[in-house]
């Protein structure tokens, strides 16, 4: 070989090495970027298990109308930091960091239970318990009023209420104008699925759950180890409000009214310095999101509450632009 072409193939290996090199850092680049903008647009939703199948539900659709956007429950505990949507109750402060909105997609409604066929259940069966004696049977209070008197059966039962951030014992407490301090009985941890496994194991015990933990959301009938607290409602509804009612029918009655002894509670989504895909995410919600509320246990807005937060994301996506 002579020296021209030992030039000639040298020149042609560099030219090859430099096209390698670009092409190998113009790739990396590419897919720098496509890591970026996939970790940029994954947004991240924690919510209480009783609203969960709704929330999995709302990413399942939304999907189909924003795929360049995905939307994550997180479960457990999380990275707080990272959570960019929370739903929760009405009442429930959001003491991981500073959420500056909420915006309300429904309802929950909490009812007493104990476990089907227990002791429990036989105490309290035929008694049609009213506000009062509802506060009476769950909490700590000697300062009733004259026309309650104090019934022994309650002495022999034991309460189970949630002591978790997102329990309803809160909202519960309140709507007896008690606080959470005030239940009588022993305090679970967790989740309040977990109240179901505790009167479940406790022959006289006795809790309360939002819809979706107590009735199955296939069947639409009370699950079949739960029990309902028998309420003083008007003779009409009581039906509804036994072992034999449905969801659908309690939801339809909750709707059009609601008792003092049925705890209701606004369920809303709370978020900090929402960008535009988080706009455009709660937008949707309101307008295609709340069709799933009954399917999954949830009451239904008044329509000028619903009608508020509707403008109320607007506001905020207008005033981003």
């Amino acid at each position: 070989m002579n020296k021209n072409d030992k030039y000639m193939k040298k020149i042609a290996f560099t030219i090859a090495l430099v096209l390698s090199l670009g092409l190998s850092n113009a790739w990396a680049e590419g897919n720098g970027n496509s890591t970026n903008e996939t970790n940029s647009s994954v947004r991240t939703i924690k919510s209480p298990r009783f609203a969960r199948p709704l929330v999995e539900k709302w990413i399942e659709e939304y999907a189909k109308t924003e795929p360049g956007v995905t939307f994550q429950l997180v479960k457990g505990s999380g990275n707080q930091d990272n959570i960019d949507l929370l739903v929760s109750f009405d009442n429930q402060d959001a003491d991981t960091k500073d959420f500056s909105h909420i915006i309300y997609i429904g309802e929950t409604a909490v009812l007493p239970i104990t476990a089907r066929s227990s002791e429990a259940a036989r105490l309290l069966e035929g008694k049609h318990l009213n506000a009062k004696k509802l506060k009476q049977l769950f909490f700590l209070n000697d300062d009733f009023d004259e026309d309650v008197k104090k019934n022994k059966t309650f002495e022999a039962i034991t309460v189970y209420s949630g002591s978790n951030a997102t329990s309803v014992a809160s909202s519960f407490a309140h709507n007896f104008g008690e606080e959470s301090a005030n239940f009588r009985g022993k305090r679970i941890s967790g989740d309040d699925l977990f109240l179901n496994t505790a009167i479940a194991k406790d022959p006289l015990g006795v809790t309360f759950n939002t819809l979706s933990n107590i009735f199955d959301l296939q069947s639409r009938h009370l699950k079949s180890d739960l029990s309902l607290v028998g309420l003083d409602l008007k003779k009409d509804l009581e039906k509804s409000f036994t072992d034999n009612g449905t969801l659908d029918d309690v939801l339809t009655i909750l709707e059009n009214g609601k008792p003092a002894e049925v705890t209701i509670e606004k369920v809303g989504i709370t978020f900090y310095n929402a960008d535009d895909a988080v706009n455009r995410f709660l937008e949707w919600v309101l307008e295609n999101g709340i069709k799933y509320n009954h399917q999954y246990g949830l009451l239904n807005l008044d329509s000028k509450v619903a009608e508020a937060q509707t403008k109320k994301v607007i506001n905020t996506l207008t005033a981003q632009k």
